[in-house]
């Protein structure tokens, strides 16, 4: 009887099968179907009521709800991608088989892993009182979160990289509430910028009413069965009702690891440019899979959804055959963020980063206005920095603040990376103006940048 039941639960076997629904997840199945129409593919994901990453910091106050920031399963239905809620607990590679929690098995031929990150807790006294929040993509639980925001005065956010910037404008909205930012750094954001645009969001943020504390760490959390006040390592206390913790997020690779997959020294899964593991067949994606940077090939820690579904492209286009021109040269870190109405973007090396790799570098800079003539409505200043190789002139990062364009601005820099184009080749730029869409052509800020890094380079 055992047997029958066994050879039951194996007759279901997919071509394909995608393990994890966030956006890595769904792009790679999604895309797969695309190149692979007569393919049978599966996703399973173990978080049913799953969120929109980059919205999660506005379910708060922006969207009118929570449920407005759901994934739902439309783009896998529409593509006739099987769905299943539960959890993978095995994946057998030698039999090309998973099991999962609720004790079913499926066979495959290909695997794509695409299991995401989990937020780190780190180890410190009392955090797991009530009233302390890891930034889980679960719809119930952030729906707990901003029951709680709405009924506190004190909200200590721990961590001053994107994430915990995002909140802190967003919480900055909600009328009488004090927001605090605790960063163990010197700077906010300081992995991705500069001095100069770092110092502006932190003008944005401090004019917005949020109080900033660098340079210290939190040693503790006070209260009873609740949170009521953070301790910081100068023994000062700030009174917190609600604390965030938005400190990075570690990959989910023990399920890859338990299956003998190489997991790399950052705990990502080790891949190749076409998002290959070190077992034949399996393919692993977004943030559980480990990242070389574009320029040095070291290992960095970006954990972004537009990377994410960069590499299931990639991964989805290859499963059964490989297609050269998807290869995956690498991640050039690239983020932008808005607080209040100041948009931020960085993509690549910055000037710090770049010299302490080791490069000899031509830096320019540009500042003028959006739009054409300055009085024209809705103009607003824009500022860019571009990091050049001296030697070679390849671009290597660049950062802008200003307007929404910047959001769009950053893409083309990264794109100018990623073709590695050269200082020359920006500077003589071809490039569509208008008055009520850009910078006027005498003074395009991309162009003159570049111009402006020719004096590094006499």
């Amino acid at each position: 009887m055992n047997k029958k039941k066994r050879l039951t639960k194996l007759k279901t076997k997919y071509d394909a099968i995608v393990i994890g629904g966030g956006p890595a997840g769904i792009i790679g199945a999604v895309t797969a179907r695309k190149y692979y129409p007569d393919k049978k593919i599966f996703l399973i994901k173990s978080v049913g009521a799953g969120v929109i990453p980059c919205g999660i910091p506005y379910m708060f106050t922006t969207l009118g709800k929570p449920e407005d920031n759901a994934v739902g399963n439309a783009p896998l239905e529409k593509n006739n991608i099987d769905v299943k809620v539960d959890e993978v607990i095995e994946i057998n590679p030698e039999e090309k088989k998973i099991k999962t929690r609720d004790n079913k098995e499926y066979g495959y031929e290909k695997i794509i892993l695409a299991t995401g990150s989990s937020p780190i807790n780190p180890r410190i006294p009392g955090n797991n009182k009530k009233g302390i929040y890891l930034i889980n993509k679960e719809m119930n639980h952030l729906k707990n979160l901003k029951k709680d925001i709405c009924n506190a005065k004190d909200i200590v956010i721990v961590g001053g990289g994107f994430i915990g910037v995002e909140f802190a404008d967003e919480l900055s909205k909600i009328k009488g509430a004090n927001v605090s930012i605790v960063e163990m750094m010197p700077h906010i954001m300081s992995a991705s910028f500069d001095e100069e645009f770092r110092k502006l969001a932190k003008e944005k943020l401090v004019e917005k009413g949020v109080n900033i504390i660098t340079g210290k760490s939190v040693e503790e959390f006070n209260g009873k069965e609740r949170v009521e006040s953070v301790l910081l390592s100068d023994n000062s206390c700030l009174p917190a009702q609600v604390v965030i913790m938005g400190i990075g997020a570690g990959p989910n690779s023990f399920l890859a690891a338990k299956a003998g997959l190489e997991i790399g020294k950052s705990r990502g899964i080790i891949v190749d440019e076409y998002m290959r593991t070190s077992v034949a067949d399996i393919f692993a994606i977004g943030d559980c899979a480990e990242k070389k940077d574009f320029f040095t090939r070291k290992k960095i820690n970006v954990m972004l959804a537009s990377t994410a579904t960069a590499e299931a492209r990639i991964a989805g286009a290859n499963l059964f055959k490989i297609n050269v021109v998807k290869e995956n040269k690498g991640t050039i870190a690239m983020y932008s963020t808005q607080i209040g109405d100041l948009t931020l973007a960085s993509a690549g090396l910055t000037e710090k980063s770049a010299l302490e790799e080791g490069f000899e570098i031509a830096v320019g800079r540009a500042e003028c206005v959006d739009k054409h003539p300055g009085p024209m409505p809705g103009a607003n200043k824009i500022k860019i920095k571009l990091i050049f190789s001296k030697q070679s002139g390849l671009l290597l990062g660049g950062q802008v603040a200003g307007g929404c364009s910047a959001g769009e601005i950053i893409n083309i820099i990264g794109l100018a990376m990623q073709k590695a184009t050269t200082l020359t080749e920006i500077e003589t730029l071809q490039v569509a103006t208008h008055p009520k869409l850009t910078a006027a052509p005498t003074i395009y800020p991309l162009i003159n940048a570049a111009q402006n890094a020719l004096k590094d380079c006499k």
